[in-house]
């Protein structure tokens, strides 16, 4: 994984154009990631125990929105049944490019298939466990109940799948309290306020979260007989459901 720390937003720009998953964004993601989302360093190897738990022999489990790699390496460390294929998608060819790398220097019996792809374009079939990693807050609002329909059914029965994202919360008082808090996270790691500041602009039309309440209420609808967040950090959040 690359070392490069992140300061892309650390001098003032003329124009802050809407965020894009680049080539700079590649080469600096992992120190970008683990210093703007809390709780990122706990979820990503505790994805290995869903793939564990839900993984099936001769089955499919996807990671869409790969980015890096991340959460298929974590989760191929853990895969015990005969027969199992990870298929990591990313639009980004920059991400992909780099995840196909990442892969490479830790070889693993269980095979990963790198797709560069939008995840809303992807079949999904005989999948035993879909991860859908701090990316379907990217997706267009109106978009995801579409996404997470197909999911569900190119589900196996017992299969799971698995969403962490920002979220947003319905009262004001805890929305201010959980931003407060985000913002105090984001300062220790060492980011400035000029920073945080460009960032929240580049990212403000293309990162649209929902409230905790309207991911369960989507996967309801999209048919999961059952739904549990299961990790909470500030206003990040991870919820899993089970077909």
């Amino acid at each position: 994984m690359s070392k490069h720390k992140d300061q892309i937003y650390a001098t003032p720009q003329d124009m802050i154009v809407d965020f894009r998953f680049d080539e700079q964004v590649a080469a600096v993601f992992p120190d970008m990631i683990r210093r703007s989302v809390p709780g990122y360093d706990t979820i990503i190897p505790l994805l290995g125990l869903f793939a564990e738990r839900y993984a099936q022999a001769n089955s499919n489990i996807y990671d869409l929105g790969c980015s890096l790699g991340a959460a298929s390496l974590a989760m191929r460390r853990y895969i015990t049944q005969p027969g199992c294929n990870i298929i990591a998608v990313d639009n980004a060819e920059a991400m992909v490019s780099q995840c196909r790398d990442n892969l490479a220097k830790a070889p693993s019996a269980v095979t990963v298939d790198v797709q560069c792809a939008d995840i809303r374009d992807i079949e999904i079939v005989n999948a035993a466990l879909v991860v859908i990693n701090f990316t379907l807050q990217f997706i267009e609002p109106d978009q995801r109940q579409a996404l997470l329909d197909k999911i569900h059914q190119g589900l196996k029965p017992g299969g799971a799948l698995v969403i962490a994202d920002k979220i947003v919360f319905a009262q004001d008082p805890q929305q201010q309290f959980e931003d407060s808090l985000h913002l105090q996270f984001k300062k220790a790691n060492g980011y400035s306020e000029l920073e945080i500041s460009q960032k929240r602009t580049a990212l403000e039309k293309v990162l649209i979260p929902d409230t905790l309440e309207t991911h369960l209420a989507r996967l309801q609808q999209a048919g999961f007989e059952h739904a549990y967040p299961w990790f909470q950090c500030f206003n990040f959040a991870a919820v899993c459901a089970v077909k």
